[in-house]
């Protein structure tokens, strides 16, 4: 049985914007018609009671936790700054 027809591969083709001739339309067709037929075999399986995965194995994060700290005044942040200007760092202009 044919899940794909001829029209519907052409259609994909011209939606890809793929030029194709009668002969690679013929093959894609084809093509396609496999591919989604593996994909209906795999519709198939009963996946009832199989929680969603993005991972194959659990997976923690890892990281430690945020923690709010106090961070560098600006003063401070600018202290060794060989130049700077209007409360920032001074750099050379770079074209």
């Amino acid at each position: 049985m044919k899940i794909i027809s001829l029209e519907q591969a052409s259609h994909v083709a011209k939606l890809a914007e793929l030029e194709l001739s009668s002969d690679e339309l013929d093959k894609i067709t084809s093509q396609l018609d496999d591919i989604l037929g593996h994909v209906a075999k795999i519709n198939e399986a009963d996946t009832e009671g199989v929680r969603p995965t993005s991972h194959t194995l659990d997976t923690n994060n890892v990281l430690r936790e945020d923690t709010v700290k106090d961070s560098l005044s600006q003063e401070d942040a600018l202290k060794n700054a060989p130049q700077q200007s209007g409360g920032g760092f001074l750099v050379p202009k770079i074209d």
